[in-house]
């Protein structure tokens, strides 16, 4: 369960506060503001505040006064033609304010993007949750043969029932060890900060995280794509779920030109020249490797 009782009595007194304001609002971020959208076995995303919209972003673009608006489709329009020539400062002119509830190895992947304001819960000066990330039957995978970084097929039966008790008795056996070196009946105890460093890196942290749209966007052109992880494009996909509440005309031109558009190199496209003039174009003529060619393929699939 990714809230207690009483973290969800909090929630509700929250989302039943209303404040008169002068800004801007998207209506569709109104209805997300502070729900907890369930992510994994206890984690969850939600909206703590935002700044602008979608006529904020083309605000930007012209350096109007008021709103900025001439027209939907004329905004709509702008915001396309700023996605697609990459003019990314007016999207800059949105902001985010997450709270994320997420296990510690999907934390270490998504800090990677140093384009935020992060602030962690602190292991230093509270005790974590008894909670870890157990991975469900259609998630846990072999290591690939082809890629590195990937999954292969999936573990079944005897072989998974044994690796899915392996983390879970870890898991419980490290808290439990956590829980005694902090114990202060008779002995002083090991301090918080030290104690952490036995914990295993699938329990779970907290952290408020703010972004602007435009670096928001490049974290899920990444993190929301097939070839991401599974646990941190769960996070991601639900992101974009927000996101297109937020800012629906930028979403969509995100979608179209980055999550769903390709970038293509010289050799690539001269390669489609060659295919259209009818030339047959085999990877040992067309100047790429072999893993060059075998994503170009993709890209025409």
């Amino acid at each position: 369960m990714p809230l207690s009782p009483d973290q969800a009595a909090e929630i509700t007194a929250q989302r039943a506060q209303t404040t008169p304001t002068r800004r801007v609002t998207s209506p569709g971020m109104e209805e997300r503001l502070y729900t907890a959208h369930p992510v994994l076995d206890h984690g969850f995303v939600r909206v703590i505040d935002y700044m602008g919209d979608d006529a904020a972003i083309c605000q930007a673009a012209r350096v109007s006064y008021g709103k900025g608006t001439k027209s939907v489709s004329n905004d709509e329009g702008l915001i396309r033609y700023l996605m697609r020539h990459w003019h990314s400062t007016p999207f800059e002119m949105c902001e985010i304010k997450l709270h994320v509830k997420l296990p510690v190895f999907v934390a270490r992947q998504w800090i990677r993007h140093r384009t935020a304001n992060v602030n962690e819960y602190s292991a230093r000066y509270s005790i974590l949750d008894r909670e870890f990330y157990i991975p469900a039957p259609d998630a846990l995978a072999a290591q690939s043969t082809v890629n590195n970084q990937g999954r292969g097929e999936l573990l079944e039966g005897e072989e998974a029932a044994r690796v899915l008790e392996m983390l879970k008795s870890d898991a419980m056996r490290a808290y439990d060890h956590y829980e005694a070196m902090l114990s202060t009946e008779g002995q002083k105890g090991l301090a918080r900060e030290l104690a952490r460093m036995n914990l295993p890196a699938n329990i779970y942290t907290q952290w408020y995280w703010k972004v602007d749209l435009h670096n928001l966007f490049h974290f899920l052109r990444l993190r929301a794509d097939v070839h991401a992880q599974y646990e941190i494009r769960v996070y991601a996909e639900t992101i974009c779920e927000i996101v297109a509440d937020w800012v629906p005309a930028a979403f969509k031109a995100f979608e179209d030109y980055r999550m769903g558009g390709v970038n293509l190199s010289a050799t690539a496209l001269d390669c489609i020249r060659r295919m259209l003039k009818g030339e047959e174009v085999t990877q040992e003529n067309s100047g790429m490797s072999k893993g060059e060619w075998r994503e170009f393929e993709g890209v025409l699939e």
